[in-house]
């Protein structure tokens, strides 16, 4: 059986400012309106053959992102592996092969970036195939992706004598200059390397073992001491932070005698920068080359991507910009710079710069809030809580709050002392009517109802940060 592994643990920086650190380009809907790019590469199993349900690895702060968008497309059983802290992909892919070596040492692992694109997915489960075929030789098989371009973004594989229905690795080559890529090209001897892998678990466990036993010792140990909650298998985060930091392709496939190499043309691409999403959407304004998203209006514009989020972009007479609005930044750049764009978000992060990390719209388990005003002494938010949902028992040291429904029902969970527990009443609250949550008071807001609540919040006080939160009790197991 095929385990599909969807690797789900990059922060997308080169897609500033529609990709953030607590909400990167994984989760963003950028190549389909209906779906993200997670999405996407679970829903790619349905054409492989003989797949069993998908294993996600992520990090803390995006597990509930993850097991929210699993759960939209019908992937309730997704297992969930929560890395305490990013280490690359070679330990990432050692938890889920001890995972899934744990139910069967014969499992194939598919592995797969949860932020690729791929546009023919007959061809891309046909390439998997011929990849089964040599895994089951024994075989490390990645796969690569027939060049069409001279492209200086990707590392390259060469590929040496035929195995099977694919190749023999003969080496793996980092990103090459304008003149090697071309060299590369008209060689026809070497691909894109795609980041996708097909391999048994315990054959890559075992490579690990020889070419990297560090790793694989530190993982096992973490894992040794792992403990599930909800949806999610977390090891231990003490041990797994002695991990050092590699990546699959160092730690064994440039090691290893048993790489191979499946080619393959599936309309890939792994939209690492602005200017690869150009070229995957230009068709959206064929004769002047243009990619455009929301509303946008267009006058002698050229080669160009365009995308509004929150309001009305004209763009006239420029040529070859990237163009990209949300509520809180915007962004203007040569498209031929985006790889640049990285330099911008570092830059914001030296700053201490929250434009780095969150949108103003922010994902919590039970919904998500959207900061409308923040000055120094108030804030006005908007909260939107999923039918069912409830926020943790709380309080707050430093700020008061005025609650005011505006669409659904409330039931509000409150005390009446300064962080008093012992009577506590709830009552509900309707489309119009309002309560106010003095300060140290503890409470709690719940969703009774089968459509989604919608409230207005307004914050008052000395500190308004997100951090002045007291839990008492928490349906996410959030501390």
């Amino acid at each position: 059986m095929i385990l599909p592994v969807i690797l789900s643990g990059g922060s997308g920086s080169r897609l500033w400012p529609v990709s953030r650190e607590h909400y990167p380009k994984q989760f963003l809907n950028l190549h389909k309106d209906d779906c993200s790019l997670l999405q996407e590469a679970a829903q790619r199993l349905e054409n492989v053959e003989n797949t069993g349900a998908p294993i996600v690895v992520c990090n803390e702060e995006h597990r509930f992102l993850v097991a929210e968008q699993m759960h939209q497309i019908g992937f309730e059983n997704a297992q969930i592996i929560l890395e305490p802290c990013g280490r690359n992909t070679a330990p990432a892919l050692a938890l889920a092969a001890l995972s899934a070596c744990s139910a069967s040492a014969e499992a194939e692992l598919l592995v797969m970036p949860a932020d690729h694109v791929i546009k023919d997915e007959v061809a891309f489960a046909e390439a998997v195939a011929k990849g089964s075929e040599l895994t089951r030789c024994g075989k490390l098989v990645t796969f690569g992706i027939t060049p069409n371009t001279a492209n200086t973004g990707y590392g390259y594989i060469k590929r040496g004598e035929p195995q099977g229905a694919g190749y023999n690795v003969d080496a793996f080559v980092e990103k090459p200059d304008q003149a090697r890529a071309e060299s590369y090209l008209a060689s026809g001897d070497y691909l894109w390397n795609s980041g996708i892998f097909l391999f048994k678990a315990s054959a890559y466990l075992e490579a690990l073992r020889q070419y990297a036993p560090d790793i694989l010792e530190v993982c096992e140990r973490a894992y040794a001491k792992r403990s599930e909650d909800l949806y999610f298998l977390r090891v231990d985060q003490v041990t797994f932070a002695e991990c050092r930091t590699e990546s699959i392709d160092y730690a064994v496939m440039e090691h290893t005698k048993e790489a191979a190499v499946v080619p393959m043309a599936p309309g890939w691409s792994d939209i690492g920068a602005w200017d690869a999403l150009h070229e995957l959407k230009a068709s959206d304004d064929e004769e002047n080359g243009n990619a455009i998203h929301g509303d946008v209006m267009l006058h002698n514009t050229r080669n160009s991507l365009i995308h509004s989020e929150s309001r009305l972009v004209a763009a006239v007479g420029v040529n070859n910009l990237v163009i990209v609005e949300t509520d809180d930044a915007l962004l203007v750049a040569d498209r031929h710079q985006a790889q640049d764009i990285k330099l911008i978000v570092n830059a914001l992060k030296a700053a201490g710069r929250k434009e780095s990390q969150s949108h103003q719209r922010v994902y919590r388990p039970w919904g998500n809030y959207h900061t409308m005003v923040l000055t120094d002494s108030f804030q006005v938010k908007e909260i939107v809580v999923k039918p069912g949902a409830k926020l943790s028992l709380q309080m707050h040291h430093h700020r008061a709050e005025h609650w005011v429904v505006v669409q659904g029902t409330a039931r509000v969970t409150q005390g009446e002392g300064h962080g008093d527990l012992s009577k506590l009443r709830s009552f509900l609250l309707s489309e119009d009517e309002s309560t106010y949550i003095p300060l140290g008071t503890v409470h709690r807001l719940e969703n009774p109802g089968v459509i989604p609540l919608h409230l207005i919040e307004v914050q008052t006080g000395s500190y308004l940060g997100e951090d002045d939160i007291v839990r008492y009790n928490d349906e996410y197991g959030r501390e």
